[in-house]
C-alpha cells in the first residue's frame, strides 16, 4: 500500500468529493479518482459508496481512518524531519497569517527578505483558516493568540495596539454614546477591542459586519460607521483619521510559530532573522 493513495483517501474523507480532494492535493479530478479505484483494488474492499449527494464512507471506510491517519502523522514527520536539515536557501516557505497582518505588517518583511534570498519563493496564505503546521500546509504562522500544540515553537513578537478610527470629515461621536453614529464590526463579536467598541459607544447601532479588516477600514472611509482597527491597519488607510479618547481598546500580542521538527531550515532560519531585524529597528 503506498503513501501517495493513503494520502488522496485521506484527502476525499476530509473534503467529501473528488473534486475538493484535488484541490487540497493539487492535482486533477481524474488522477484522484484513479488513485481511490487502485487503492481499493489493493486492499479488496469499498472504501466509498457512490450516491447521488457525494460519496459516503463505507464500514470499511470507516475502519482505516485512523490507521491512516497514523501513516499520515509517520510520513509527515519523516518529511518535516528530513527538511529540517536542509541548508540551501532555495525552495519554498509558505507563511500563514490573517488578511491585515498580511497586507500591512509583512510587505517591508518579506520585501527585505527576498532581495536577500531571491531564491525562496514565498507563498502568503491569509484569512481565518488556521492552516497547520505539523502537516507543512505552511512552514511558519503568525495568529493573535499562542499556539496550543507542544510541537510547535513559538514567540510573542510584540505588542498590537488598537484605536478607534472613523472617515477624516465625519464628526466625533460622543465617548459613552454614540447616538447617531453607527459601528462597523467583524462578523464574529467576541473579541475583545470589540466588546470595547460596543461599551465605549452602547448607543451606537451595529450596521455592518465582515471577517476582514481590510473591508472595515474601507467602509469606515466611506462614512459608514465606526471602527476599532490595528493601528498598523488604520494608521496606513487614508482617509480616515484616529479618535483621541479617554480609554484605549485592548491590545492584544502577536505570536509567530513553526514546527520543531523544521528549526534548523535554512530559509525559515534566515526569514525569522529578518522578522527579528525589523522588529528590533520598528522599537528601537
Amino acid at each position: 500500500m503506498e503513501w501517495s493513495d493513503v494520502r488522496i483517501f485521506l484527502a476525499v474523507v476530509r473534503s467529501g468529493t473528488l473534486g475538493g480532494a484535488a484541490r487540497s492535493l493539487r492535482t486533477s479530478h481524474p488522477t484522484v479518482g484513479r488513485r481511490l479505484r487502485a487503492l481499493e483494488q489493493t486492499i479488496g474492499h469499498t472504501l466509498f459508496q457512490r450516491t447521488a449527494d457525494g460519496l459516503v464512507l463505507t464500514d470499511e471506510g470507516h475502519g482505516i481512518i485512523a490507521l491512516a491517519e497514523q501513516m499520515e502523522e509517520g510520513a509527515l514527520a519523516m518529511e518535516r524531519r528530513l527538511a529540517g536539515r536542509e541548508q540551501n536557501l532555495k525552495g519554498n516557505l509558505r507563511i500563514s497569517s490573517t488578511d491585515w497582518f498580511g497586507a500591512y505588517v509583512l510587505p517591508p518583511i518579506l520585501a527585505d527578505f527576498s532581495n536577500a534570498y531571491p531564491n525562496v519563493d514565498v507563498e502568503i496564505l491569509t484569512g481565518t483558516r488556521r492552516f497547520s503546521l505539523a502537516q507543512r500546509e505552511a512552514e511558519v504562522a503568525f495568529r493573535a493568540v499562542p499556539f496550543d500544540t507542544a510541537d510547535v515553537i513559538q514567540r510573542r513578537l510584540f505588542r498590537l495596539d488598537y484605536g478607534v478610527y472613523i472617515a477624516e470629515e465625519a464628526a466625533d461621536p460622543k465617548y459613552g454614546d454614540g447616538t447617531g453614529f453607527r459601528l462597523i464590526t467583524p462578523s464574529t463579536p467576541h473579541f475583545p477591542d470589540i466588546a470595547w467598541l460596543i461599551e465605549s459607544f452602547p448607543n451606537a447601532r451595529p450596521v455592518l459586519r465582515s471577517n476582514n479588516r481590510n473591508v472595515q477600514g474601507r467602509m469606515c472611509r466611506e462614512g459608514v460607521g465606526i471602527a476599532v482597527l490595528p493601528c498598523v491597519v488604520g494608521n496606513q488607510i487614508p482617509g480616515i483619521r484616529r479618535l483621541d479618547l479617554p480609554t484605549l481598546p485592548p491590545a492584544r500580542d502577536i505570536w509567530m510559530g513553526y514546527h520543531r521538527d523544521l528549526r534548523r531550515l535554512g530559509r525559515l532560519r534566515a526569514f525569522i532573522s529578518t522578522v527579528s531585524d525589523h522588529l528590533v529597528n520598528a522599537t528601537a
